[in-house]
Order: structure tokens, then sequence, then C-alpha cells
């Protein structure tokens, strides 16, 4: 890279620190079981897994928030939880970190999102998901409402992670849309192909490709390289873009890296930035993150873009649903 923009990069990330962020999304929690496996069951076809050791860390939007924190201390969280262990085990994961959860709900009648992967040589053997999907009730969504009209005025950004669990409903996201406008507030929205919730002139919205296509209303296609030569994906962008009206899009194509479409300006491909890649869970995350803290501290929208490009890249190449600290993602710069 040459000085100039490393410099740049440099000074963009360096501003990270202070930037004020508000997480809104599907609360869980993330369980890994790992193990050893030295012989296959003679119950089933299925591998015996000698436990380990086991990790827990937060997951869906809370794994967003945990990704902020690496940048800055200033993350707050709205969600939903259960009043149940792993209701527990979540939040204080969170408050541990330092991340914000006076906006959390706690619900007696919802059992906190669990999700449990058995790994083993690296390898992912299994996932089970402990989870009853419901949408908010009229006064949880009141009380979100609430929270957020309290807190908008205090933060720079406001990143929604939505899962397709239920706690993004339309009348949120609405309201979500109205405040960060009147406030003039950074949007960013990394949305679930499957709720068809409208996101209004947003600043930025970042599917991944299967998502972009099953919005779009589009039959998933093969990949096509060059990327912008991929007729299908680029009909896919403008087809959202017309939908939500939103002012950037970014569509994540795993090792095809990122497509963005940014005002009147022409799409633009950003190869994928990553070295190897061991675990893909929780790299969407990493992306939203990043590309939320480069826009609210002044970057272009290639430049961010470039920023979760090369942050997703560092957290392909961790096992489990990792973060990304500021020296690794100064680091990829120079490499």
């Amino acid at each position: 890279m040459h000085a100039e923009n490393l410099a740049r990069y440099d000074g963009l990330a360096a501003g990270f620190a202070d930037r004020r962020i508000l997480v809104v999304g599907d609360l869980m929690l993330d369980e890994f079981i790992w193990g050893k496996v030295s012989r296959i069951s003679p119950e089933a076809p299925v591998p015996i897994v000698n436990v380990t050791g086991e990790s827990h860390y937060p997951g869906g939007a809370a794994n967003v928030a945990r990704n902020l924190k690496e940048f800055t201390s200033h993350v707050a969280i709205m969600g939903l939880a259960g009043n149940d262990a792993a209701g527990d085990r979540l939040l204080g994961l969170l408050s541990a970190s330092g991340i914000d959860t006076a906006a959390v709900q706690r619900s007696p009648g919802f059992d906190t999102i669990t999700k449990t992967r058995i790994v083993a040589r690296n390898q992912q053997v299994v996932r089970v998901d402990r989870e009853r999907k419901r949408a908010l009730t009229g006064a949880e969504t009141t009380l979100a409402i609430e929270q957020l009209d309290a807190m908008v005025a205090g933060v720079d950004a406001i990143v929604v992670a939505d899962y397709g669990k239920g706690f993004v409903t339309q009348p949120l996201a609405d309201h979500l849309c109205r405040a960060a406008c009147q406030h003039g507030k950074i949007l960013t929205v990394d949305p679930h192909p499957h709720t068809s919730l409208n996101w209004a002139g947003v600043t930025a919205l970042k599917p991944n490709r299967l998502e972009a296509f099953i919005a779009a209303g589009m039959p998933p296609s093969e990949p096509v390289t060059p990327v912008l030569a991929d007729e299908a994906l680029l009909e896919v962008g403008r087809r959202l873009r017309q939908r939500w009206q939103a002012q950037n899009l970014l569509i994540t194509l795993g090792e095809h890296g990122m497509l963005l479409l940014a005002g009147d300006a022409p799409p633009s491909h950003t190869p994928t930035r990553a070295q190897e890649v061991f675990d893909v869970s929780g790299a969407g995350d990493t992306a939203i993150a990043v590309l939320t803290l480069g826009l609210a501290v002044g970057a272009t929208p290639a430049e961010a873009a470039e920023l979760a490009n090369r942050a997703s890249g560092i957290a392909v190449g961790k096992l489990g649903t990792a973060t990304v600290t500021l020296d690794e993602l100064r680091a990829s710069f120079r490499k």
C-alpha cells in the first residue's frame, strides 16, 4: 500500500476509539465445546467427541457489540434476553467487557437463544440451536422505542443486526430510520432476508450474497468472475437499492470479496483480503462493525468497505466467533 494511503487508513482506524455506537438486534449466546475424535460410535455412524474444554461468547447482535468493543470503549446494546442461566451468562460476558447492557430487556417468557458448536480437530462436527422465535410484544416494542429516543442523541452511529429471531419488527425499524434521520446519525443494517422489513434511507445495508438474492426475490446463481461481470449479482444490487433506498449497499461475497454500490458511483469490487480461512462464523458481524466505525469517522463508502473487508479477512483466519484488534487491522495495511 502506498505511504499516503497507509497514513489515511491509519488515521481512520485511530479515530475509532472515540466513536459511540449503539447495537440493536437479536442477542444470542455462542457456546463452543472443544474436543478430540478418536473413533466412530458403535451406536450410529457418528464420531465420538471426547470433550477437552468449553467456551462461551456473545453471539448474534451481541457479537457485533463485542467486535466494536475491540476498537472503542463506547458501545451499548439493545435487545432481548430471557430470565434464565443463558441470559445471565450472556449479560455477564457483555458487562465484563464493558458493554452497556441497560437497554437489554429480560423476559420471563423468553428463552435466551443459544447456539452450541461442537468442534474437533478444528472442524465443526455439529451445531445445536436452542431457540423459540417470537416477535416483541407491544409493551416491549414501546419500551425499546423509548430507550432508543433516550439514547440516540448520545451516539454517533446505530448498527442493526437482524437475525430474524423477532426483536427487530417493522415498527421498531421505522422508528430507527426516523430517529437516525432526525438526529443526523449513521444507521447501518445487516438485514435478514426472510423478515422483509423496509429500511428506507439507511446509511448502509450489508447482506451477504445469498441473503441479497433472497431479499431481491431472485433465485441464487453461481458466482461469476470477474465480479463486475456478474450480471445477476449487479441486478440484485440494483433491485435492493431501489427497494430500500439505501445510500450504500455492500454485498459480502466470501472468497470473492465485496461488491459496493455507493451513491451515484458505478459498482466497485474489493477482492478478499483473507490469507487463510479457518472459520467463517461471525465474519459478517466483524464486517458490519468495522464498516460502521469507518463511516462514523468520516471514511468514504469505499474506504469503509475496504476497512470492513480487511477486518473480516482477519476474522475468518481464527477459530470461533473471533474478534479483530486494532493492531491486527493496522498490520493488514502494511502487508
